[in-house]
């Protein structure tokens, strides 16, 4: 098995029997997970591999909060403690932790009806809402970090600040990499079907952003604790009922209306770009109601998500400057969005808002 982890170790430290099987999960494109049977049971061990999120100290926090949570009812999965009371391993200068497993099947928002979307979305806001009773306020000032537009959530983080409020994508710096993107595109020979879309997406995204340049916004709204990659492949179902939100990674201190809002933007995209607008109204209604958010936040965060959807091309930055291919999949989808989502920007806002 590649990057095979140090299982004899790891299950001695967490007192967690004989291995009997392990096997790599397939999802996730920064850290890596394995399905293990024991002696014991069955876990999921998850190897904190991405620089940006493997830090001890900032994985502990984060299981601190799963913990709470766990407490209050939100489903969760908390990590297992090992002999020494610690839920983070660190062996061969790796961090690990040992979580149950699971069962569940993730969905996507085609494969949820309007009730369960409304379910979702007061999911969120249940998260939202527990974080703000569970993080003490002043660990505010450690470990906020930007959250993350990407459709997995998987961008490469920049680092965290003490003002979460993000100053907005600068259009002239956006130009530049649009122009460093299609000289790399130029280069790439052949040429396949890949490189045709992102230089149409680049060409036209370029014009997009020099009709709205003056449109942009400014910083966000009220910060608080966000899970900050809600997205499927986070959000575990057993049947039709959320069994477990995993993979908090990126928890940190952001504007949670715009988690609301970059959360739907990946549920309820369609293969061909437009958001599943019946569905996003149902989310956003429950998460207003779950919250107490009002509409303009709702507004306001959708102005700041599209300007950030407009100006964002780290699945491009993946492909060309890092050879790394593993998002390409969601480039046609996630690309198409910025585009309809300029197009129906009064139809977006009235989904979110109304």
């Amino acid at each position: 098995m590649p990057h095979a982890p140090p299982l004899g170790a790891l299950l001695s430290r967490f007192a967690a029997g004989s291995p009997l099987t392990c096997e790599p999960v397939d999802q996730g494109l920064l850290n890596r997970g394995y399905r293990l049977c024991t002696t014991r049971g069955r876990y999921f061990l998850k190897h904190h591999f991405d620089p940006d999120t493997a830090d001890p100290a900032a994985i502990a926090r984060q299981h601190r909060a799963t913990q709470r949570l766990a407490d209050l009812g939100v489903p969760v999965a908390p990590p297992l403690p090992g002999r020494d009371g610690r839920t983070v391993a660190v062996v061969g200068g790796s961090a690990y932790a040992l979580h149950p497993w699971i069962d569940g099947r993730h969905r996507h928002g085609g494969q949820l009806g309007t009730a369960q979307c409304g379910r979702l979305g007061a999911l969120l806001g249940v998260v939202h809402a527990g974080l703000e009773r569970v993080m003490p306020a002043r660990e505010k000032d450690t470990g906020a970090r930007p959250a993350h537009p990407a459709p997995d959530g998987a961008r490469a983080s920049a680092p965290g600040g003490a003002d979460a409020r993000a100053e907005s994508a600068d259009p002239d710096d956006t130009f530049a990499l649009i122009d460093d993107l299609l000289a790399r595109v130029r280069r790439h020979q052949p040429a396949d079907s890949f490189d045709e879309l992102a230089r149409h997406r680049l060409v036209e995204r370029r014009a997009l952003l020099e009709q709205h340049a003056g449109r942009r916004p400014p910083r966000g709204g009220s910060v608080g604790w966000v899970h900050g990659d809600f997205h499927p492949f986070n959000v575990l179902y057993k049947d039709d009922v959320p069994a477990a939100i995993v993979d908090w990674d990126r928890l940190g201190v952001q504007p949670r209306a715009e988690e609301a809002v970059r959360a739907a933007a990946i549920f309820f995209v369609r293969p061909a770009g437009p958001l599943d607008l019946p569905k996003v109204r149902a989310y956003a209604r429950a998460y207003r109601r779950t919250t107490g958010a009002t509409p303009s936040e709702l507004a306001a965060a959708v102005h700041r998500v599209w300007w950030e959807r407009l100006n964002d091309f780290w699945m491009l930055r993946w492909h060309y400057e890092r050879g790394d291919t593993r998002a390409d999949p969601q480039f046609p989808a996630a690309s198409a969005l910025a585009v309809w989502w300029t197009r129906e920007y009064d139809a977006v806002c009235d989904a979110f808002a109304d």
